[in-house]
């Protein structure tokens, strides 16, 4: 399995495990364990989840998956806006620690920017840093000017600015992903494949079958292809699992990004950072 490597040295899988809308179903809980539990056999280790997915529901679910397995786990949650305080973040992350039945986090983000100042989140992630409680933080949903004053409010420390990032919302390649590479801060790109929307595309999928591939494993292996993105798609089943594990071993050649370059053009101005 490729790996980027953090700010700090430290190395992960490019091709992680997100859990975005999982245990939201109650029926579809076991196929969800297994396929976290099947993705971590696979190599897929890092696995990311937030204290809003599903109430919370995501990270308990989460936590049963890696019963047993926590060390061999690159563990990454996230906390609401409001959350983000000096008095609060330390209770949204015990909260957290809580339901993933875990004694620390390897990676705690910022969902969002919300009304607390980024100085103030700061120095709270760095107590958590100091308490042990978390091992590294970092920010999502940040667009450039947020990063500047991340850093100018002592952020330097910041590990990953989680985003919107796949083929079809290539914005950030004007000036935020730029900005992160200067800094070796590497991306962490949600909703890879659009939230499934990718997999119908009919240009993709016609040049997915040309390779004999998925169009869903051909917009993967396009974000693998770069060396400071670290992907995160959902699988809630085995299948999906093992599919994505395969995209991280194809190889695109010049011709495919080019066809891909064609198919979903990059804007020819920068655009604000979208979400989802």
């Amino acid at each position: 399995m490729k790996t980027i490597a953090l700010p700090d040295g430290t190395h992960v899988p490019a091709l992680g495990q997100g859990s975005w809308m999982m245990a939201e179903d109650p029926a579809r809980r076991a196929d969800e364990i297994a396929a976290l539990r099947a993705g971590i056999d696979l190599g897929l280790t890092l696995i990311d989840t937030a204290e809003m997915y599903a109430d919370g529901e995501s990270e308990r679910l989460v936590g049963e998956a890696i019963a047993g397995s926590r060390d061999g786990v690159f563990l990454v949650s996230k906390a609401y806006p409001q959350n983000a305080s000096r008095d609060r973040l330390p209770q949204a992350c015990e909260a957290s620690l809580r339901r993933l039945g875990t004694d620390r986090l390897d990676l705690y983000l910022l969902h969002w920017r919300g009304g607390v100042p980024l100085g103030e989140t700061v120095a709270a992630m760095e107590r958590l840093v100091a308490e042990g409680k978390i091992l590294r933080w970092g920010v999502s949903n940040l667009d450039t000017d947020d990063m500047d004053e991340l850093i100018a409010a002592g952020g330097a420390a910041c590990a990953t600015d989680q985003i919107l990032y796949n083929l079809t919302r290539r914005g950030p390649e004007h000036d935020l992903l730029p900005w992160l590479a200067q800094r070796a801060i590497p991306v962490m790109a949600y909703s890879p494949v659009e939230q499934g929307r990718l997999a119908a595309h009919p240009g993709l999928r016609t040049l997915a079958a040309e390779r004999d591939v998925t169009a869903a494993q051909l917009a993967l292996a396009w974000l693998l292809a770069r060396n400071d993105v670290i992907a995160i798609p959902k699988a809630g089943m085995l299948a999906h699992v093992e599919a994505n594990r395969a995209a991280a071993d194809l190889t695109l050649t010049r011709e495919d990004l080019a066809h891909l370059d064609q198919l979903f053009p990059r804007p020819t101005r920068p655009v604000p950072l979208e979400m989802l």
